[in-house]
């Protein structure tokens, strides 16, 4: 949808008016000009809706990790807080910044999939998203949720070592198809890197679930593993992908599961099992799944460095990565 097709929305919204100037709130917006449906124009519309209600600063993000910067000054400044509007990446972001701080923090869709916004009850409509966080202005209920961690990197939702951060990694090389062609671009370049990387000879790796003291509870070899924090995993358009079974943002615990070995039969059973509102991972014969995990260790069997992606985007690669939780860690409105 165009930008001029939310103009008169928008300019409804601002009109109904809100909170007493005396009594609001004041927020922080940190916008990512280059997500997919934020232009110049729109956030100047998003900003002017808003102040309906809040007092509210805007900066623009000019790098990567620049989001996580401005929050961690912004958490000394006394903002009520903070509104990340642009994808799941400028979340994740803003969200490595605000952990532990207190300050809350919520968002706008701005990218395609906004999997964070949806988790957390807010429209994947930047509209709907604007004219919800002006009602929150009279209802104002700050929650803590759990943060995923992986080595320093906190993540809000899933991280992947594997065949799905190789594509992650793909993808994010060619950002305006990423734009352009959204999920199925995804679907292509997972196809392509499946065959070029995984088919034959693809990455080993072994999963150690560990009980927090250094004990090994159970090792499980594969050739990739998904950790989940929360669910789902992402979206396909509208339609959930669903992975992992058994955390939730407030459950104070990690989910997962090992993919043991690929073949094209395997991966297309399990692209049906993610994509169908009937399947299952559990239960499929080459995932084995974890659930109830407060450390889980991903060492390289074969010495090659393994790919990392957190929240859908591409962070680097390691021979040993420790995942674990960190409950309530994160404030959030919504």
């Amino acid at each position: 949808m165009s930008v001029t097709e939310y103009e008169p929305d928008l300019d409804l919204i601002t009109a109904s008016g809100g909170a007493a100037a005396e009594e609001r709130k004041r927020l922080l917006m940190i916008v990512n000009p280059y997500a997919t449906t934020v232009s110049s124009r729109l956030r100047n519309l998003v900003i002017s809706a808003l102040r309906g209600s809040y007092i509210v600063d805007a900066v623009d993000t000019e790098r990567r990790d620049h989001a996580t910067e401005i929050c961690r000054e912004a958490a000394q400044e006394g903002y009520d807080a903070i509104v990340a509007f642009g994808g799941d990446g400028t979340v994740n972001e803003a969200a490595n910044g605000l952990a532990g701080s207190g300050t809350p923090l919520t968002c706008l869709p701005g990218g395609r999939a906004n999997v964070y916004c949806r988790m957390l009850g807010i429209p994947a409509d930047v509209v709907d998203a604007t004219e919800h966080l002006l009602t929150l202005a009279n209802d104002w209920r700050p929650r803590q949720v759990d943060l995923g961690r992986v080595e320093r990197r906190y993540f809000l939702f899933s991280a992947g070592v594997g065949l799905d951060a190789s594509v992650v990694e793909r993808v994010d090389a060619h950002p305006r198809l990423k734009a352009t062609l959204g999920e199925y671009y995804y679907a292509w370049v997972a196809t392509i890197t499946f065959g070029s990387r995984y088919l034959i000879r693809p990455p080993r790796m072994r999963a150690q679930l560990l009980n927090g003291v250094g004990d090994h509870d159970a090792q499980i070899e594969g050739v990739t593993v998904l950790v989940q924090n929360g669910s789902p995993y992402t979206y396909f358009g509208n339609r959930s992908v669903e992975m992992a079974e058994g955390a939730s943002l407030q459950s104070g615990d990690l989910a997962g599961l090992v993919l043991k070995r690929t073949s094209p039969f395997d991966v297309l059973s399990i692209a049906w099992r993610a994509l169908s509102a009937r399947g299952r991972m559990v239960g499929h014969r080459q995932i084995e799944p974890f659930s109830a995990e407060k450390l889980v260790r991903i060492s390289s069997l074969d010495g090659r460095e393994l790919p990392l992606q957190v929240d859908g985007d591409y962070i680097g690669s390691a021979t040993q990565l420790d995942f674990s939780v960190a409950p309530g860690a994160l404030t959030v409105l919504a």
